[in-house]
């Protein structure tokens, strides 16, 4: 029978399950391999199914309104002769009619009995970010005790199949430890493939639980389905990448800013927008709006946008909520191509409403909408500061957006205190309109960025964000700071594959799966904003560490296993090398400690090796404060070798971490400011910031 057949009569009859035979039938159309089994509507037709299929047999109680078959007792295991069969069918139908009295009751499903091998969950979601996502990992009872489990956006390919394999704590039983058989991988991919494509080719599926799959060397074998369907999911509208980034440029280039609700009053939002804009030096018309002025700070005023003489690119609205949407009509008729909606009070307040009034005048006249409830945006190469926040100018490669107005203000202080440059800033808020998927779109494009950065509390087109993502990264990093770890909750309580589908495991996957650098703190994705645009990428996988101090080396050597990073085995020769410039009584080998009291000689000297020789691909650098190398002198070293060694061609990543008085704090800003990524009193911090570049850097397929 046709899936979709089956689909539809469950649908027609009001049934949210299909049952096991249902089931099946959508697995044998999928190639996904179930047990020998039959449907009995008697004791003995059940005896005599148990006689073709084979001893044992597992019973199991087929009703479309018993879901749970074992909580009903509507499950029997093992049973290995006629009569057993006989006397099992009569415990089944009494224990699932004591459970549930008006059920429908199809019949029993007689089962071959498979075991051995592993027992693994092979399943799919409908998330509410990404749609429909898959599920692989340690199935049976295990499932919810260890929770051991990955996901990746359906349809899933081989490649991203067989990586599922690798990406549980347990990959190594599937691989046979201890002497155990591994399971066929193939066979296993395959299977989650299968899934994927179920998933994807009738999205009426709300879920699939394959728990247990019996996984061994022969392949794979799903031991128990349980199939969900509901109403088809609404597709997502999505408007062409050309079309959005035409949209987008208009926005970040404007010719002209009207600031509806500007002011000539100190305090006021109107009047820091407008200062902002003046003193930030852009180049474009600043059009001040105010039906109560004639001018305001030296420019003519107009009672509306719709007596602005000629075209408007963005109006920033500076004004209460409750005039929001009459302004916006009149801007759409203008013809405004950017809607900049700093008030709030909006559906972040409760006032859902009013939200989709904007939303809904702003995509009848085309305009794009950044927010409502944003401190603006900054866009440095135009010298646009559309904020009433405080003015940031310093020209940098790093695009950073929040979705919080607090953490808009912490991206400025830190900009300003390390002086890192900034191509732009953005404000997203409420993201009724204009969302990340927009911003990388632009960013993907334009030469003044080298990396994004993004804090986000919540995805609104998680398939969009992903394939606006897996296009930038393969030349940019994107980096994400994910809040709000919370579980989905009650919605798919009782459901293996659902249960296991927290909010933030499912993120974890996904971002990964898209290449993207996730942050997991505020800190961290400046500091990684900050530092992997300075970072050329590395080559390989070989890490060495230098360092002046046997503790520090023992901590990096730590920190560099917690950041994914491979130390590397120095061969003998390499080896002999590094030794002949350390003393007797410093150690060679993977971290090379020259110790404390070495002259600057010997850190230029093995710096210097260690850039020069092609099978090294990445320096960790551990400096110790002493009076024969102090921190200046270390710094200055550094930052010259480094150059002088990507001159010759020798362009590796160099991480320090400086030990010592307040004077390694000054060292490790001149290491910044010549582009080697220093961090005093730390050693976790830059070899986390190099954990970041590999990880992007393995997205971007840059590593041979």
């Amino acid at each position: 029978m046709d899936p979709r057949h089956v689909i539809e009569r469950a649908r027609a009859e009001g049934r949210a399950a299909l049952t096991a035979p249902e089931g099946r039938l959508l697995c044998e159309a999928y190639g996904i391999a179930t047990p020998g089994e039959g449907l009995a509507g008697s004791a003995e037709e059940a005896a005599e199914l148990a006689g073709k299929i084979g001893f044992p047999v597992v019973l199991k109680i087929v009703s479309p309104d018993i879901l749970h078959k074992t909580d009903a007792g509507g499950v029997l295991v093992g049973l290995r002769t006629p009569e057993e069969v006989r006397q099992g069918y009569a415990t089944i139908l009494a224990s699932a009619r004591a459970h549930a009295p008006d059920a429908r009751i199809d019949g029993v499903q007689v089962q071959q009995l498979v075991g051995g091998g592993l027992e693994v969950i092979v399943g799919a979601v409908t998330d509410p970010t990404f749609g429909k996502v898959v599920a692989f990992g340690l199935g049976g009872v295990l499932v919810e005790v260890l929770k051991d489990v990955t996901f990746r956006l359906a349809p899933v390919s081989g490649d991203d199949a067989l990586a599922m394999l690798d990406d549980i704590r347990a990959a190594e039983v599937l691989r046979g430890a201890r002497g155990a058989e591994p399971v066929d991988r193939a066979a296993l991919a395959a299977l989650i493939e299968r899934v994927g494509r179920l998933v994807t080719d009738h999205p009426e599926i709300v879920e699939v639980d394959l728990n247990p799959v019996f996984a061994d060397a022969g392949g794979a074998v799903a031991a128990d389905v349980r199939i969900i369907v509901g109403d088809r999911p609404a597709e997502v509208p999505r408007l062409p990448r050309e079309e959005i980034l035409r949209q987008m440029t208009r926005l970040f280039k404007p010719r002209s800013v009207a600031v509806i609700g500007a002011s000539a009053e100190t305090g006021k939002i109107g009047n820091s927008v407008m200062r902002n804009l003046i003193n930030g030096g852009y180049r474009g018309r600043i059009l001040p709006i105010n039906p109560k002025a004639d001018e305001i700070m030296g420019l003519p005023a107009y009672k509306s946008v719709a007596d602005v003489p000629g075209e408007v690119d963005v109006a920033v609205f500076a004004i209460p909520a409750k005039f929001v949407a009459a302004a916006l009509e009149e801007a759409g008729e203008k013809g405004v191509a950017g809607a900049v909606m700093i008030p709030s009070g909006f559906a972040e307040t409760g006032n859902v409403d009013g939200q989709r009034e904007i939303v809904e005048i702003a995509r009848r006249h085309g305009v794009r909408m950044l927010g409502p409830n944003i401190y603006g945006y900054y866009y440095t190469p135009e010298n646009l500061c559309a904020t009433f926040c405080t003015p940031y100018d310093v020209r940098g490669s790093v695009a950073l957006t929040s979705q919080s107005g607090g953490i808009g203000m912490a991206i400025l202080g830190f900009s300003r205190t390390t002086r890192m440059g900034v191509s732009a800033i953005v404000g997203v808020g409420n993201k009724a309109d204009v969302d990340e998927d927009d911003l990388l779109t632009f960013f993907e494009q334009d030469d003044n960025t080298k990396a994004v950065a993004m804090h986000l509390e919540d995805l609104k087109d998680g398939r969009g964000f992903v394939e606006a993502a897996r296009r930038v990264v393969r030349e940019k990093p994107v980096i994400v700071l994910k809040a709000g770890r919370t579980a989905m909750g009650a919605r798919a309580a009782g459901s293996h594959t659902g249960a296991l589908a927290g909010d933030d495991k499912v993120y974890d996957d996904i971002l990964r799966q898209a290449g993207v650098v996730r942050a997991p703190g505020l800190n961290d994705m400046l500091e990684y904003a900050r530092a992997l645009p300075l970072m050329p990428a590395p080559e390989g996988e070989n890490v060495v560490i230098i360092t002046g101090a046997g503790g520090s080396g023992v901590l990096l050597s730590d920190a560099c296993v917690d950041a994914g990073l491979t130390l590397m085995d120095i061969p003998p020769d390499l080896d002999a090398a590094f030794r002949a410039y350390i003393p007797p009584f410093g150690a060679a080998g993977n971290p090379i400690d020259i110790t404390g009291g070495e002259p600057p000689a010997t850190y230029e000297n093995t710096i210097r090796l260690g850039l020069g020789d092609d099978r090294i691909h990445a320096l960790v650098l551990g400096y110790w404060h002493t009076i024969v190398t102090p921190p200046m002198v270390f710094a200055e070293l550094v930052a010259r070798v480094v150059a002088e060694e990507r001159e010759k061609g020798n362009v590796k990543p160099v991480v320090a971490s400086l030990a010592g008085d307040t004077e390694v704090e000054e060292a490790g800003e001149y290491l910044f400011e010549h582009g080697v990524v220093a961090y005093p009193y730390t050693t976790e911090k830059p070899v986390a910031v190099l954990g970041a570049k590999y990880r992007w850097a393995r997205a971007a397929g840059l590593l041979r």
